[in-house]
């Protein structure tokens, strides 16, 4: 015999967690609000009745800032891997009715996406008709914490990163080039030493692109001089601080090609052997239900470059 103590509870709504952690990311309920298509009065009150029905409060509200309470943080914790099983849910569903269509997230860094996607967009149109993609663009530590959290699917960044329960496949390998001013003396050699580079002075991204970490990692085995006063936030800054003479710099060869091969005032040469590159892969999580179709993305992008 089942016996109820008081009246019955509400089920616990999804919806509710949503916006709980959209709270918890954006730390604003009018942003939060945004994101989740809702008013702020809306959202407002779903979190009060949320707190009301676990009887914990979740958030602190300050005046100009919010933050979230030692329950509220454990309880954000546990309604992330609820939505990513409740999506999850959906997107198996979705991928046996049809494994290669729907929607798949992927993102890329900035350094790759706008020098990749031309190359393999229209090849992934025509190989997968079915199949829209959703593109982003973050850098390597915030496109995995959202490969964790489920808002995405796929990965394409550089390789090697600290899975942590994703999975992982190299895609291509992708040669460094030299970027120099169209007046610099090595300019008129058909390709350049690293040893040539010795006392140049070097340009490159601010903090946190890996593509900073490896051409100083390459540069390191010579001496160079970094240009402590500067640092480009992407990779056509450093391109438009080369053709002023400011110094010299490494470019991934995909943003040497096409449009990004005649800027004017700067000379791309390409390295001599062995020649410096980085590794291309994508990631994703082990559990993703779009595994068929990331496979069959993955598949073109190494086929176009093999």
């Amino acid at each position: 015999m089942l016996y109820r103590m008081g009246p019955p509870m509400p089920d616990l709504k999804l919806k509710d967690l949503r916006y709980l952690v959209a709270v918890a990311d954006t730390r604003h309920f009018g942003r939060a609000a945004e994101r989740c298509f809702v008013s702020q009065p809306t959202l407002s009150t779903q979190i009060r009745k949320l707190e009301e029905y676990l009887g914990v409060q979740l958030i602190e509200r300050r005046p100009r800032r919010i933050a979230l309470t030692g329950a509220g943080e454990q309880i954000v914790a546990q309604a992330r891997r609820i939505l990513e099983a409740s999506d999850e849910v959906v997107a198996i569903a979705r991928a046996h009715r049809d494994p290669l269509a729907g929607t798949l997230r992927m993102a890329l860094l900035p350094t790759i996406g706008p020098y990749l996607l031309p190359h393999i967009a229209p090849r992934i149109r025509k190989a997968l008709p079915r199949l829209e993609l959703l593109l982003y663009e973050h850098r390597t530590a915030p496109m995995l914490e959202r490969l964790h959290s489920g808002e995405l699917d796929l990965g394409i960044l550089a390789l090697p990163v600290d899975l942590d329960g994703l999975e992982a496949r190299e895609l291509f390998e992708e040669p460094f080039m030299v970027a120099m001013p169209d007046q610099h003396p090595l300019a008129k050699r058909s390709t350049i030493h690293v040893k040539d580079l010795r006392n140049e002075t070097l340009l490159l991204l601010e903090d946190g692109h890996c593509l900073r970490d490896q051409a100083l990692e390459v540069c390191s085995r010579v001496s160079m001089q970094e240009k402590q006063d500067f640092r480009a936030t992407s990779l056509e800054t450093l391109r438009q601080m080369v053709a002023t003479g400011a110094g010299v710099t490494l470019l991934p060869e995909l943003a040497s090609r096409g449009p990004y091969a005649a800027t004017k005032g700067v000379v791309v040469r390409p390295f001599a052997r062995p020649v410096p590159s980085r590794r291309i892969g994508a990631v994703w999580r082990r559990t993703s239900a779009r595994l068929p179709a990331i496979e069959a993305v993955c598949k073109l992008i190494a086929e176009q470059f093999r």
